[in-house]
C-alpha cells in the first residue's frame, strides 16, 4: 500500500499545477472535459478554477473566441489545445452529403451561424438520432461536419455552439507518430492512467482511424518498451506514467472540492483503487436512490479523498453541504482549510 499512497501524492501533484492564464492551463492539460450541467457550475469552469489563479465561473466561455483552443472529442467532449487538436484530425470518412454541402457553404457565407439562423435558411426537418430520438437535421449534419474537423465552434451564444469554417489544418502527421502522439495526450491528462484502461481508450482509434497499427495492447507494449512510457506497479495493477514523472513530495493540507469529471476523478476505478470507495455521478439517478447528491463534488484533503460536498446558491449566498466516508478530521487544521475552499468557491461563482 505504500508504492499505491506514492502514487496517488503524484496524481494529485501533476494534475493540481498552478497555471497563470487559461490559455496556458488548456495547453498543459491538453484537455478539459465540459458538461452543461451548472450545479454550482459547469464542470469545465470547475476543472479549472483550482488550475487557474483568479479563475471565475464562464470565464472559459467569455474568453474562448480570443483563445488557441478548439472544441473536440479526446475520450469525452471538451476543450482541447491546438496541438491535441491535430492528432484527432483528419478522421476517417464518407464524403458530405448533400446538406452537410449546403451546411458549409451557409457557413462560408455568413462566417458565423447559429443552428437555429441555419435551420431558418435550409428547414427544420426532423430526423432519428444515435439514441432512437428525434433531432433536426441541421443539428445532426453540423456535429458531422464539426467532428470532421469541417466546422469549428467559434464562440457560444449562451450555451449554443456557434459554428464558423474551420481553421487551415496543418500538415497531418505520419499515422504511427499520430496515434503515439495521442497514447502521450491521454497520459499526459489522466496519468498515472491503469494500463487496463489505456487499453481500451487507445483501441477505439486504432481500430476504427488507424486500422494498419495492429491491436492496442502490441502498440502499447512496443511504447512501453522504447521508453516511451513508464510503467509502474501499484497495489497489484500497473499503471502508467510519462518516462521521468518522478515522485511527489508530501501534499499540502488543503482542501479541494473536485468536478466529477476532473482528470483525478474521471477514471471511476482508479478512483476506487486510489481512495478505498466508490465515487458515481447521480444526476441522472433517480433521487430516492442517490447516495451521495445530484452534483456530489469529490473532496480532496491532502492527496486523499475523505468525501464530497454539494454546493448551491440560495439568496445570492452559497451553501455547501459536505459527507464523509469516515469519521470527518476534527483538527482545526481541516475546519480552516474547509472554509477557505467554501470561500473560494463562492468568489469563484460571484456570491
Amino acid at each position: 500500500m505504500k508504492e499505491l499512497k506514492k502514487l496517488r501524492a503524484l496524481a494529485v501533484q501533476r494534475s493540481l499545477f498552478a497555471a497563470g492564464t487559461v490559455q496556458q492551463a488548456v495547453d498543459r492539460l491538453g484537455f478539459v472535459q465540459a458538461d452543461p450541467i451548472r450545479a454550482p457550475a459547469r464542470a469545465q469552469d470547475l476543472i479549472l478554477r483550482l488550475r487557474v489563479a483568479g479563475y471565475k465561473a464562464g470565464d472559459l466561455e467569455r474568453l474562448y473566441p480570443a483563445l488557441d483552443i478548439e472544441e473536440d472529442y479526446l475520450y469525452a467532449y471538451g476543450f482541447v489545445s491546438r496541438g491535441v487538436w491535430r492528432l484527432l484530425h483528419p478522421r476517417r470518412a464518407a464524403a458530405p452529403g448533400a446538406l452537410e454541402k449546403k451546411i458549409l457553404a451557409a457557413v462560408g457565407e455568413l462566417g458565423e451561424a447559429h443552428p437555429a439562423a441555419l435551420e431558418a435558411r435550409l428547414g427544420g426537418r426532423r430526423v432519428t438520432n444515435a439514441w432512437g430520438g428525434k433531432s433536426k437535421a441541421t443539428t445532426q449534419a453540423l456535429d458531422w461536419l464539426h467532428y470532421r474537423g469541417l466546422l469549428r465552434v467559434a464562440r457560444r451564444d449562451s450555451g449554443v455552439r456557434v459554428f464558423a469554417p474551420a481553421r487551415p489544418a496543418p500538415e497531418p502527421l505520419p499515422e504511427r507518430e499520430r496515434m503515439r502522439e495521442r497514447v502521450r495526450a491521454l497520459v499526459n491528462v489522466l496519468a498515472p492512467v491503469p494500463l487496463r484502461q489505456l487499453r481500451a481508450m487507445a483501441a477505439r482509434p486504432l481500430a476504427r482511424y488507424f486500422p494498419g497499427l495492429g491491436a492496442a495492447p502490441a502498440f502499447l507494449a512496443a511504447m512501453i518498451k522504447e521508453g516511451e512510457l513508464a510503467v509502474v506497479k501499484a497495489g497489484g495493477a500497473d499503471y502508467v506514467l510519462p518516462p521521468g514523472a518522478g515522485t511527489a513530495g508530501a501534499a499540502p493540507r488543503r482542501v479541494s472540492f473536485l468536478a466529477p469529471f476532473d482528470p483525478l476523478v474521471w477514471d471511476r476505478g482508479r478512483f476506487e483503487h486510489f481512495w478505498g470507495w466508490a465515487y458515481r455521478f447521480e444526476a441522472y439517478t433517480p433521487p430516492p436512490k442517490r447516495v451521495r447528491g445530484y452534483y456530489a463534488l469529490p473532496l480532496l484533503w491532502g492527496d486523499s479523498v475523505i468525501g464530497w460536498a454539494n454546493a448551491s446558491v440560495n439568496g445570492g449566498r452559497l451553501e455547501v453541504e459536505t459527507g464523509y466516508i469516515g469519521a470527518r478530521p476534527r483538527d482545526a487544521v481541516f475546519r480552516r482549510e474547509l472554509e477557505a475552499e467554501t470561500a473560494r468557491l463562492a468568489a469563484f461563482l460571484g456570491v
